[in-house]
């Protein structure tokens, strides 16, 4: 089977054509005969000007026992040489394979432009990087669905909270002693969902920065907490589950991270210790067991399973919930959490994302803050 051949330096079809000529001891006219082509046609070839058809590459290869491919590959790689290269394409593709470039932009976190200078230019003031071959160093602890990995779209997020906190200030200062005040307080409002209007200022009242940006495809991240100096916490939320559950859970989460001051340090660095199957950093895991014992007292939800599982009714979580102050869908958030297969009285897990954002600094949902 003949080998293709492709040239390793590019030249004008005509001079293989010439050599070949040359070889046979055939002249132009001898080839335009073979081919029952006008002499015009060869020798327009032969000169460069016209290039080489699907039907000339078949007649050459056939009058000189090639292939077609053989000749077409010779007029490809001509034109393509005198095609200069454009790098702006190579540089647009690796800022769209590092960055969702599209969602920024439709966002309104960088400009719509497709000229790649202005592009690398606002990614770079973006992440506050000096080129778009640095990697940002985010510091940072989060509660997401995949702890085994870092996607470029959980770092835009991150970065557009941290770029939006910087922005507004808070009430109160910030003071690790008034932690357990604060809880005291938030547990008040658990009980209906009108109360969550009263979370962001609240949160400021104790020092804390509290904002809502919208999730990016593919972050599957609920919250973060970050520091913009050593007395600056920031809660941020991404309300991807629009469920009074979640919201509860993420928040009370997120400020035991807050006080233990995790995302002080680079998240690579907090994470080192986990394994490969996925298994939540500890501090990750600390802060879910303290939102879980916070939000519903465990001994008496273990008393109630106990005594009604698997016949829990509606009634039951309802009478539940009001003795302990709370919601009722909260409880069926842990209940479902638990028993992964029972999914009862979703009904009962009421939308909070209405009530939230109109209070909240919000970036999402049609609402972008300008910088």
């Amino acid at each position: 089977m003949e080998q293709e051949f492709t040239p390793a330096e590019a030249f004008p079809p005509g001079e293989y054509i010439r050599d070949e000529l040359e070889a046979r001891g055939w002249t132009q006219l001898d080839l335009a005969a073979i081919l029952d082509r006008p002499a015009s046609v060869i020798q327009d070839i032969l000169k460069g000007s016209r290039p080489i058809s699907p039907e000339i590459a078949q007649g050459l290869g056939d009058a000189f026992g090639t292939t077609a491919q053989y000749w077409m590959n010779y007029q490809t790689a001509y034109k393509l040489a005198l095609t200069p290269k454009d790098d702006k394409i190579m540089r647009r593709a690796k800022l769209f394979q590092k960055y969702p470039i599209r969602e920024m932009q439709r966002r309104g976190w960088i400009e719509d432009s497709s000229n790649v200078n202005v592009i690398e230019t606002q990614v770079c003031q973006f992440f506050d990087i000096p080129d778009i071959d640095t990697e940002p160093r985010l510091q940072y602890a989060a509660r997401k669905t995949d702890y085994a990995k870092e996607n470029e779209s959980q770092k835009t997020w991150l970065r557009r909270a941290m770029n939006l906190a910087t922005m507004f200030p808070v009430e109160g200062k910030y003071d690790e002693n008034n932690i357990d005040a604060l809880l005291t307080e938030l547990a008040q409002l658990r009980k209906e969902p009108e109360e969550l209007r009263s979370v962001p200022q609240l949160l400021s009242k104790f020092g804390i920065r509290f904002l809502i940006v919208e999730h990016l495809p593919k972050t599957k991240i609920d919250g973060a907490c970050f520091w913009l100096d050593k007395n600056s916490p920031v809660i941020v939320m991404s309300l991807r589950f629009d469920r009074i559950d979640y919201f509860w859970f993420t928040l009370i989460h997120e400020l035991k991270h807050v006080y233990n001051k995790d995302g002080t340090i680079v998240e690579s660095e907090l994470f080192e210790e986990y394994n490969s199957d996925q298994e939540k950093p500890k501090a990750e895991q600390d802060a879910d067991t303290f939102a879980v014992n916070f939000l519903v007292n465990q001994e008496e939800l273990d008393d109630m399973i106990l005594r009604k599982y698997p016949m829990i009714s509606k009634i039951d979580i309802l009478v539940f919930a009001h003795r302990q102050g709370l919601h009722p869908g909260i409880v069926v958030g842990q209940l479902h959490h638990r028993y992964k297969n029972w999914s009862n009285f979703r009904q009962l897990l009421v939308k909070i994302r209405s009530i939230i954002i109109p209070i909240a600094v919000t970036d999402g949902w049609g609402q972008t803050i300008s910088l």
